[in-house]
């Protein structure tokens, strides 16, 4: 058996409890995935993305009960020769056949001097990433975030932004007609997702921006602060980010002062 196939087998059996089952049952509570699909894998060169990779990829071999497609999809925004060069050498090690894109994302942000860095460059990687998966024939794209990322989102949103809003497991795209994007890794915790990697000892990219590296990750210390107040209120009570990530699918609207939807809103006066 070669390392790769040792990876693999890793995702079935050793962590099947913590990673492959509720990568399994995301897919299904949230009808991530249906017969005939063709799915762009968004592979940026860290543990998430490879890890999502390499569970779909295992799902359309192995276990999947509706026939779909695969193409990964590794989009370069501006890449350093040196990150650039490992995520290669870990799509070689994990057998992924990737199409590697190139675009100019990080020239262009680093240009900008209103706003958030890492927030511009999600929005335009999103763009790219729909464009080249629609020139791939694919209906959807997936990307890594997992529970975590739901979980900490949710609370920036409350603490930063003054709004109760979360990150949805699946949406349909906007600006690409037809098409969706899904995040299969929604169930899935992120200390185990780094547990599968030391086991494996596989070393993936962090953050290959340019960007981030030169202010030292100063536009992602919110979401640092979030990492942090979580890790302190874990201390108190153990469920807590369940009871974060529940209480936005368990949501009284006896008990909300206001809500809209798009534009739409209504306020509890409007039935007093």
């Amino acid at each position: 058996m070669d390392k790769c196939q040792q990876i693999e087998r890793s995702l079935i059996k050793t962590y099947r409890k913590t990673i492959w089952n509720p990568f399994i049952g995301a897919l299904k509570d949230y009808k991530m995935i249906e017969a005939g699909d063709r799915i762009a894998v968004c592979i940026s060169g860290g543990k998430d993305s490879f890890v999502l990779a390499k569970c779909l990829q295992e799902l359309q071999r192995h276990g999947s009960e509706v026939p779909f497609e695969l193409e990964f999809l590794v989009m370069d925004p501006g890449y350093r020769p040196e990150n650039r060069q490992r995520i290669e050498q870990l799509l070689d090690e994990l057998q992924l056949p990737a199409h590697i894109f190139e675009s100019s994302i990080f020239s262009v942000v680093e240009k900008q001097q209103e706003g958030t860095p890492c927030y511009l460059c999600a929005r335009m990687r999103r763009g790219y990433l729909y464009k080249f998966a629609q020139q791939l024939g694919c209906n959807k794209i997936a990307l890594g975030h997992h529970f975590d990322d739901v979980i900490e989102t949710t609370l920036m949103s409350m603490l930063y932004a003054a709004e109760m809003r979360t990150m949805m497991p699946k949406l349909h795209s906007t600006n690409f007609p037809d098409m969706e994007l899904i995040r299969p890794l929604y169930a899935v915790r992120e200390k185990d997702i780094v547990n599968w990697a030391k086991y494996n000892d596989l070393q993936f990219v962090r953050c290959a921006c340019s960007v981030t590296d030169s202010e030292q990750e100063e536009s992602g210390s919110k979401r640092a602060e979030i990492k942090a107040l979580l890790a302190q209120l874990r201390k108190v009570n153990r469920q807590i980010d369940v009871n974060i990530f529940r209480s936005a699918e368990n949501v009284n609207l006896e008990t909300i002062l206001s809500y809209h939807k798009g534009d739409v809103y209504h306020s509890f006066l409007d039935e007093y």
